[in-house]
């Protein structure tokens, strides 16, 4: 582990402990903070930490890669209940200076082909390959997600080898079809508009996204594990985007 995501671990687990010296990795003068929830700056952080009751909090950080000066978190918390969430934190030189996250409550039971939300591979492999493994799931999420290229879609997995953590989607492109049907039945519609960035190490791309799920402002950040130039594994967290008028800081969701 980096000296940059250890300084990370360390943040999320002071939610959990309450030690409050890990937020002198933060630097006060210039932190953003995006999770649209919580006032700006080192002074609205601390006051989200104080959000749930002592002893009454739990973080468990997963997965943790870094792209350049972006660290990024897969995490499970209990913060006022069950949630999984991504954190993303950028550096200048040793010290935060911005935070994006996507929380959404856990869902307990797995899914169609038994999967949690978490579970899975957490060691990133083909290290030499990110830039084109995160130029792959780019394309995939603008094709499939963004312009509904159907047609494409085979093209990017390797035949029905596809392992699913989407709490209602099962396994494969078989089970991605069966749950899309399932939403179309339902008169769900998800709908991706743009993506906002994309940050990988080796085999692991985390992709940030803007559009709606039934009709509601909506911010999807999707993790794909690529295995020989195809997507193998995907994890993902849906939140919500709240009216700009119930912002408690102006810097926005991305």
């Amino acid at each position: 582990m980096t000296e940059h995501q250890s300084r990370v671990v360390e943040l999320l687990k002071s939610l959990e402990t309450g030690d409050a010296k890990p937020f002198a990795h933060i630097d006060a003068d210039k932190f953003v903070q995006h999770m649209v929830n919580v006032a700006d700056g080192l002074a609205g952080f601390r006051s989200f930490f104080r959000l749930a009751p002592k002893g009454k909090k739990k973080v468990r950080t997963v997965r943790m890669f870094q792209d350049g000066e972006f660290v990024f978190a897969h995490s499970e918390y209990d913060l006022l209940g069950p949630k999984v969430g991504f954190d993303i934190v950028r550096f200048e030189r040793e010290t935060i200076v911005e935070h994006w996250s996507n929380l959404q409550e856990k869902v307990l039971r797995r899914n169609p082909s038994g999967h949690t939300m978490v579970d899975g591979p957490i060691e990133p492999t083909e290290l030499a390959k990110t830039d084109a493994n995160k130029t792959l799931v780019r394309a995939f999420v603008h094709d499939i997600l963004v312009n509904g290229r159907m047609e494409r879609l085979a093209g990017y997995f390797d035949g029905d080898r596809y392992t699913q953590h989407n709490p209602t989607i099962g396994d494969g492109l078989s089970g991605l079809g069966t749950a899309l049907e399932k939403f179309a039945k339902q008169g769900i519609v998800v709908k991706y508009e743009r993506i906002h960035r994309v940050l990988g190490e080796g085999s692991f791309v985390l992709v940030v996204s803007e559009g709606s799920l039934g009709g509601l402002h909506t911010s999807f950040f999707d993790l794909f594990r690529v295995d020989n130039g195809r997507i193998a594994e995907h994890w993902d967290t849906i939140e919500p985007i709240a009216p700009r008028a119930q912002w408690k800081n102006s810097s926005g969701k991305f």
